[in-house]
């Protein structure tokens, strides 16, 4: 008789989120009493600026409470077409758009609706945590290209092009990018799209989440630069980075119509449309002004400019200035293989960072859970408080391994 197990080789595949993992190590050794700065979370440390707010108050005042269409309301699908057009110079009919529980689920069902059993899908890395195990669960086969340290952490044309294979289906590309903050200039998106000119059968799957924290110059795109790639492109985006959101878990996708149909049906079948409160929030957010938007961004700057300052100052450490989001990504080469006071060897940027927050209180992610060992991620998504504190334990902790 086949043995049977009530947990299928799909869920057995997935490994769990690293980034979650360190943020509860971090709350459980608060709750013991010790003091931990963490600068482990993707998430701004800023209020949902009010007019949103308010917004969705009015909605529940309404009696906006029931089920919107599947794909979101049309109200909320007509803001994103024209943020589209007046942000990103492209058109997309409001029907091209699905609204969703996050741009997570946007992905996800992206994938979903994409790939098959045999499929590759190109992920440059370091690369958010949830790519590859999105990818699997989908059932097919996360292809991860290391870029390196010296080119920002961005693939090249070259790279891309020798990663492709008769079984390549689509390429994930992520500018400003979760780890790094790195962004890919005109010149490189120009590069990566001529070589996927030539490859017909490859889908791109854009994840422009941080498109508003942008430090030098406006966000740009890959079509902004290649627009004849828009019918095998898939444009991700959401409002919980830029517009401090979060908790209101919604993002979208926009896309050629077919595929756009083809999310819609995975979509109806296992959450339908986000919540109404919600989208009514996020039509404010696209409608509304941008100068709370304008600030938070500002903010991240100065934080940025600070912390990649005061990583500069610490010996064996490297760091580039990213040009958005709001992380930075550091060499810690240097430290692996060194050896704690407690006779611990570092062996692992995993070993480093539960040494950082056990020994030092402070809570980092392991660039091993980005497929990148050599770094370290660190969110500046904190007060200008924090960031000197977690610096001085920073550097503190490290000058004790030896």
């Amino acid at each position: 008789m086949k043995n049977k197990t009530m947990i299928s080789k799909r869920a057995q595949s997935v490994s769990p989120s690293e980034t979650l993992k360190i943020s509860a190590k971090a709350k459980e050794l608060a709750r013991q009493g010790k003091s931990i700065i963490s600068l482990s979370a993707g998430e701004p440390d800023f209020n949902t600026p009010k007019h949103i707010c308010d917004n969705a108050i009015k909605a529940i005042k309404d009696g906006f409470h029931g089920y919107t269409m599947n794909t979101g309301t049309p109200e909320l699908r007509e803001s994103i077409s024209n943020k589209l057009k007046r942000d990103n110079n492209l058109d997309y009919a409001p029907s091209q758009i699905v609204c969703t529980n996050g741009a997570k689920q946007a992905l996800g069902f992206s994938i979903l609706a994409m790939v098959d059993e045999g499929d590759e899908v190109i992920i440059p890395a370091p690369y958010w945590v949830s790519y590859p195990q999105m990818v699997k669960v989908a059932g097919a086969t996360p292809v991860t290209v290391r870029t390196s340290f010296e080119n920002n952490f961005r693939i090249t044309a070259e790279q891309l092009e020798e990663a492709i294979t008769e079984d390549t289906k689509a390429f994930m590309l992520c500018s400003p990018s979760n780890p790094t903050g790195t962004c890919y200039t005109e010149q490189e998106l120009k590069e990566l799209a001529e070589v996927l000119s030539k490859y017909p059968q490859v889908n791109i799957i854009s994840d422009e989440i941080y498109e508003y924290i942008v430090f030098e110059g406006d966000h740009v795109g890959i079509l902004n630069v290649a627009p004849e790639l828009k019918d095998r492109t898939v444009l991700i985006n959401g409002f919980s980075k830029g517009f401090a959101m979060t908790g209101w878990r919604l993002g979208y996708l926009a896309a050629p119509q077919p595929f756009v149909d083809a999310v819609a049906k995975i979509q109806s079948q296992e959450t339908s449309a986000p919540s109404s409160i919600s989208q009514k929030a996020g039509e404010a957010a696209y409608t509304g002004s941008l100068d709370p938007i304008h600030e938070m961004r500002d903010s991240f700057k100065k934080r940025r400019d600070f912390i990649v300052d005061e990583l500069a100052d610490i010996e064996g450490v490297k760091c580039f200035k990213p040009s958005g989001a709001f992380y930075v990504f550091p060499d810690i080469s240097q430290y692996l293989g060194s050896t704690s006071a407690k006779g611990n060897t570092i062996d692992s940027s995993t070993d480093l960072c539960m040494y950082l927050i056990e020994e030092h209180g402070l809570a980092a992610v392991p660039g091993d859970a980005f497929g990148e060992p050599n770094g370290i991620r660190l969110s500046y998504a904190s007060s200008m408080d924090d960031l000197k504190e977690a610096m001085n334990r920073l550097q503190k902790g490290l000058k004790e391994l030896s």
